[in-house]
């Protein structure tokens, strides 16, 4: 299936309602693996918090920790301006704002909130427009782009999965008039809860996002456990390693049992199977969750299980 200008749908589908799934098939909440997001089933180990970041607004002293760590971890260029906010999304709802609406491209199918906020603020999808909009690596497909591909007046380079291949980031475009790239904190390091998510680059359009979002968009805790995250590079790199080794391991169950992989990431991978909601029916008996796709019928998508949870995927496929 070929990339296509994404369409926004009346009614968006995301990874994710274990609720939904529990009351349709049984089995309490905590009984459920939800395989349908790309979260890292093993978390960054939550570090001691010292008492004020409970208890006292967020300080220059601790944002500027956290912008600082992030400035090194992903080695963001001298020039590029960098804006912590309360997880990707927040920063996906804004972003739309920042020039006149017009025509924006938004090469799909993809994470489908980008089509969904420029919708909403009266952009039209369409190529050869003021706007674009690049997942990279695409979800759910982990297609990349490259520099050759930024072409638009307002470019935005969603690099919410791209943690697990930091050599194929596109952060030395962030330098880039008109450029932005966002980073999330949930993913990668499994701690979707803590909702963090970063943009990096034009000064003058963080300047402007920084502005909507208001003071202290980012709670004291996630300030501090960002800061202490991002500082850590051999969990990063020890991380990446058991990531990939897993993601071969879902892999050779799912093509073993007649699945063919279509791509994905090392957080998330996309099959071609004969019907998904097959699949997905059988999977969720085991009160086990998965992501198919309305505009493909024979995708299914699979995140990783955790270290305890393997026998459990392995029986239900």
């Amino acid at each position: 299936m070929g990339l296509e200008p994404c369409r926004v749908m009346q009614s968006r589908d995301h990874g994710g309602g274990i609720d939904a799934a529990a009351a349709t098939y049984g089995g309490v909440r905590a009984a459920w693996i939800d395989l349908s997001t790309g979260i890292n089933p093993v978390p960054y180990p939550l570090p001691s918090l010292t008492p004020t970041s409970w208890t006292a607004l967020p300080d220059h002293t601790a944002a500027t920790a956290l912008t600082d760590a992030a400035r090194r971890f992903w080695s963001v260029p001298d020039g590029a301006d960098i804006l912590a906010a309360p997880g990707a999304s927040a920063l996906i709802a804004q972003i739309p704002r920042l020039m006149v609406a017009g025509t924006v491209d938004i090469p799909g199918p993809t994470y489908n909130e980008h089509a969904a906020s420029f919708a909403a603020q009266g952009w039209t999808m369409g190529t050869g427009g003021s706007a674009q909009v690049l997942v990279h690596p695409n979800n759910p497909d982990g297609r990349v782009w490259s520099r050759a591909d930024l072409s638009c007046a307002l470019t935005v380079i969603d690099e919410s999965f791209c943690d697990i291949a930091p050599e194929t980031s596109l952060i030395s475009a962030a330098t880039r008039a008109g450029t932005l790239i966002l980073k999330s904190f949930g993913k990668f390091w499994g701690l979707a809860g803590v909702r963090l998510g970063f943009a990096i680059g034009d000064p003058a359009m963080v300047a402007q996002l920084r502005e909507m979002l208001g003071p202290w968009p980012v709670s004291g805790t996630a300030l501090e456990i960002g800061a202490i995250a991002l500082s850590d590079e051999e969990w990063a790199r020890e991380t990446r390693a058991r990531l990939a080794e897993d993601a071969s391991r879902l892999d050779a169950l799912v093509t073993a049992r007649g699945g063919g992989v279509i791509g994905g990431t090392a957080l998330f991978r996309l099959y071609k199977v004969d019907e998904a909601v097959v699949w997905q029916d059988r999977l969720a008996r085991h009160q086990i969750w998965s992501r198919t796709f309305p505009y493909a019928s024979d995708w299914l998508r699979l995140g990783l299980p955790g270290p305890q949870d393997w026998p459990r995927v392995e029986a239900a496929l």
